[in-house]
């Protein structure tokens, strides 16, 4: 297969078309945000719904794709159908490669709105940056991909031969449980030669980022039980160890005094990392000022290629409610962000095992709700590799940094294991001051005008190869 380069002349076409057709993108991208889109059944699915059909109607606008539908696939082991996706496909002409799309268009719970500076769902432009929730995660990659078909359509015209599939979830921040049976169901429609998953980020927010490496993980619910029922503290307490005793002292082991997971069977990749200052670690993560970083070995290394231990959730009696009283049960979910290299099967085993080990005064330990993802290394190797470094380079104007993530996209296994052949590209319209999953989420425009720019100069070249 060849690797062109467009001449000049495309080039600087699809970037003007870019930059004309940049206000459109950011009035849908709005009307996306609107839309509070959840997957958790506790809120109201009509607004997905309302979320996949908005999306149809951009993929349909764009002219391009032969076949757009909006599909759901049955969640293996239940009885329930996933949440809606939106499916937009078209076949490739003359040799010409065929590439997939990927994001989604559901969104995290807005969580607390006196957090937010402005209303979650109403997009807001302030500082150079669009803030609402979903605005960067992922409605923005959702957006992107249109734009950039927009764009590249508007220039090549009827020369356009290159096959594009789009597959939007609906699903994603609720584990995609349907995920890998929307892949069996769909695997010809999905069949692609190069993947791009537009939900991930950038080195900085002027630099483009390629992701090569991400984090498994291991989520699971831990009930700790050492009584039979509530006891007076007063009767009872200095001789008789409280679930939350228990719990406190059981979560303490999981990490040793600098803070680092302390889990024997988690292991750790040994990787080189770009350089990044505690500094830049304490401005991107809002760290406070006498509030110090954990872990050792360089701050990259920690995140991208270490384990990660993080207790996301307890129920136990507010504040609020409290009593003298000896707790019988405390319920805690625990989140592992695991290595590439390693399963999540392996490290959830290691954690559980630990933990058995671990349980103070005999206390009772259940382990429930076990969810597991292994992590991702790319193949640099190839040329659709090669061909999206060159993109990200002309679109921003900067050389792109290959990027580690902690954070996990599970299904990419799914996607590797379906399509082995196909090349894999994690790429994203975020920088590191998104607040994704956070209140106050926003996406700097620039940043998103660069991606499209990116996407839009891929798609062109990728038109311009042959098979």
């Amino acid at each position: 297969m060849t690797s062109p380069v467009l001449p000049p002349e495309p080039d600087a076409a699809v970037l003007e078309a870019v930059a004309t057709g940049i206000p459109a993108a950011l009035s849908d991208l709005g009307h996306l945000v609107r839309i509070p889109g959840m997957a958790w059944p506790a809120f109201d699915q009509t607004q997905l719904e309302r979320s996949a059909a908005a999306v149809a109607s951009l993929a349909e606008a764009t002219g391009v794709f032969d076949e757009v539908r909006v599909l759901r696939s049955a969640i293996p082991g239940t009885d329930e159908q996933g949440q809606p996706a939106v499916l937009a496909t078209r076949a490739a002409r003359n040799g010409k490669p065929t590439i997939l799309l990927y994001a989604h268009h559901d969104v995290q719970p807005p969580g607390d709105d006196a957090l937010w500076e402005t209303p979650p769902f109403e997009p807001t432009v302030r500082d150079g940056r669009l803030y609402g929730r979903g605005a960067a995660d992922d409605k923005a990659g959702v957006v992107a991909h249109i734009a950039s078909i927009r764009a590249v359509s508007e220039v090549l015209g009827d020369d356009l031969d290159l096959g594009i599939a789009m597959f939007i979830e609906g699903e994603e921040e609720y584990g995609s449980r349907s995920f890998a049976q929307f892949l069996s169901d769909n695997k010809e429609a999905l069949r692609a030669d190069a993947i791009v998953v537009a939900d991930s980020g950038n080195w900085d927010s002027v630099t483009p980022g390629l992701t090569v490496s991400l984090r498994g993980n291991a989520r699971f619910t831990l009930r700790v039980r050492t009584l039979d029922h509530a006891s007076h503290s007063g009767m009872f307490g200095g001789a008789v160890p409280d679930a939350m005793m228990a719990t406190v002292t059981l979560l303490a082991t999981l990490w040793d005094e600098d803070g680092a997971v302390a889990v024997e069977g988690m292991t750790a990749r040994d990787a080189a990392t770009p350089d990044y200052t505690e500094a830049t670690l304490r401005d991107e993560a809002g760290l406070l000022p006498a509030t110090t970083p954990i872990g050792n070995g360089t701050i990259l290394s920690r995140i991208w290629n270490k384990p990660a231990v993080t207790v996301i959730g307890i129920d136990s009696t507010t504040v609020a409610a409290a009593s003298n009283t000896l707790l019988p049960e405390v319920t805690v979910v625990i989140s592992a962000r695991v290595a590439p290299g390693q399963t999540g099967q392996e490290a959830y085993e290691a954690l559980e095992a630990h933990l058995r080990a671990h349980a103070p005064f005999g206390a009772e330990l259940t382990f429930s709700d076990v969810d597991l993802g292994d992590g991702f290394l790319v193949d640099t190797s190839g040329w659709a590799v090669a061909l999206t470094r060159d993109a990200m380079r002309d679109g921003y104007g900067v050389a792109p940094v290959d990027l580690g993530v902690g954070g996990s996209i599970p299904f990419i296994a799914d996607l590797v294991r379906e399509f082995p052949a196909a090349q894999i590209l994690v790429t994203g319209v975020e920088d590191p001051h998104s607040r994704a999953h956070s209140p106050n989420e926003s996406l700097h425009l620039d940043t998103f005008r660069h991606a499209v720019a990116s996407e839009a100069l891929l798609l062109a070249r990728m038109n311009a190869t042959e098979l």
